[in-house]
């Protein structure tokens, strides 16, 4: 089988607007969450989410794009043409180059858990606001549907490989991303380009979570809401942005010369079979991905060095990812450094575990582990021996990086990373 490596990420967080900004955003341990801008929150319990800041659409992408497409479409775009360019795969009209990879052999499988949720409600209030005469916009239904991620990158570069979408809420990302490195492992494909988008700081989206009680309401500080591991956590905060990430063949990267910067070592899914929203209690399903990603990179928890967990910051979901990271990795647990991005990005859903793949990958090529930022009061029911790097960055050398990410629904997904080596 072939060797899955990386060649391009590309980056639209709260934090940056691209991977640099985003690297030094993880570096520094700075928090996107701020007041909602998007719409008027005054009325909802949560007024508060990660927004991405200073963006302008239109640096990629031609302006009568942006009325066809919704912003989670636009993202995915922005984060696309960034890592295929750091690839060496456009060439200067920002095109594919023929020459570097052909068509009929890359694709892309993109993930969205939620899909063009603001599209959707923009038409309905629009309809609610007339006079009952069904007047929709005709890009209503292209905009929402979450396969169009995968569609629009795929017409912006000619890609005629495998193009499709994975929508397992949050979980979505880590299972587009293990689908697109099969695709090169089994001989479908030589370069995959993958990751997730995301953009529902919406009415519907706020006040639906809020309904559910899984958002923090902390309305008079949200730079510190999002605090995995503390005492005091009481919900995630919604984040909104984009990961992508260029995978490759091993032998397709070697024949073109490009600059490989981590390999893709193993992955795996499971799932808790146990409730729609609340994780297992023992963590049974994410140990049983952790286990299962570790056995086929064939590593040992003692050879990993780093975890990104899921960490959304809710009481249960934390305590219970914990409990599953002591049972897969034993005493081993106790020597490797785990922290939470989220506590810096928000919660990206199904765009997730894209943008935090790629904070594995930066650890790897740059030497550090990202901190879980806004820890304040230790929480007595979790293992004070665990290293979860605790609101300031580990400068340390990172050979190995697993990414859990994990979904309503019990969906689980892990994701290993290693240094790349002949």
């Amino acid at each position: 089988m072939n060797r899955v490596v990386i060649t391009g990420i590309g980056a639209l967080t709260a934090i940056g607007n691209s991977v640099p900004e985003y690297l030094q955003g993880l570096q520094q341990g700075r928090s996107g969450a701020g007041p909602i801008t998007q719409f008027d929150a005054g009325k909802f319990k949560t007024q508060f989410a990660c927004e991405v800041k200073d963006w302008d659409p239109t640096t990629h992408i031609d302006k009568r794009e942006l009325r066809r497409q919704d912003r989670y479409t636009l993202m995915g775009l922005h984060t696309a043409n960034e890592a295929l360019r750091m690839a060496g795969l456009l060439d200067e009209a920002g095109t594919i180059d023929a020459r570097a990879v052909d068509p009929d052999r890359a694709g892309c499988i993109w993930a969205s858990g939620i899909g063009g949720l603001r599209s959707l409600e923009e038409q309905i209030e629009d309809f609610a606001g007339g006079d009952g005469t069904p007047r929709y916009n005709p890009f209503m239904i292209p905009r929402m549907i979450a396969n169009m991620g995968a569609g629009y990158i795929s017409m912006q570069y000619n890609l005629r490989g495998p193009s499709y979408a994975t929508v397992s809420a949050c979980a979505s990302g880590g299972h587009a991303l293990a689908a697109a490195a099969d695709d090169i492992r089994l001989g479908r494909a030589d370069v995959m380009i993958t990751g997730g988008s995301e953009a529902v700081i919406t009415k519907v989206s706020i006040g639906g979570f809020n309904s559910m009680k899984a958002l923090s309401t902390r309305n008079d500080d949200p730079a510190t809401a999002s605090r995995p591991y503390d005492a005091d956590r009481d919900g995630f905060v919604l984040g909104e942005g984009a990961g992508a990430i260029v995978l490759e063949s091993l032998d397709h990267a070697r024949a073109r010369g490009a600059t490989i910067i981590a390999e893709v070592a193993g992955y795996a899914a499971s799932s808790d079979a146990y409730h729609i929203s609340a994780p297992h209690p023992d963590g049974v399903g994410a140990k049983l991905a952790m286990e299962n990603a570790m056995q086929y990179a064939g590593v040992s928890p003692e050879q990993v060095d780093y975890i990104n967990t899921h960490g959304t910051s809710t009481p249960l979901g934390d305590t219970a990812e914990l409990k599953a990271i002591q049972l897969a990795f034993g005493e081993a647990a106790y020597d490797l450094h785990i922290s939470s991005t989220k506590s810096m990005t928000g919660h990206l859903l199904g765009a997730a575990a894209a943008i935090e793949s790629v904070a594995c990958i930066l650890a790897i090529q740059h030497g550090f582990v990202p901190p879980t930022i806004n820890h304040f009061t230790d929480d007595p029911s979790i293992d004070a021996r665990l290293q979860l790097t605790f609101n300031e960055a580990v400068h340390k050398p990172v050979n190995i990086a697993l990414s859990n990410t994990f979904g309503f629904g019990g969906h689980n997904s892990a994701t290993i990373f290693k240094r790349f080596t002949d």
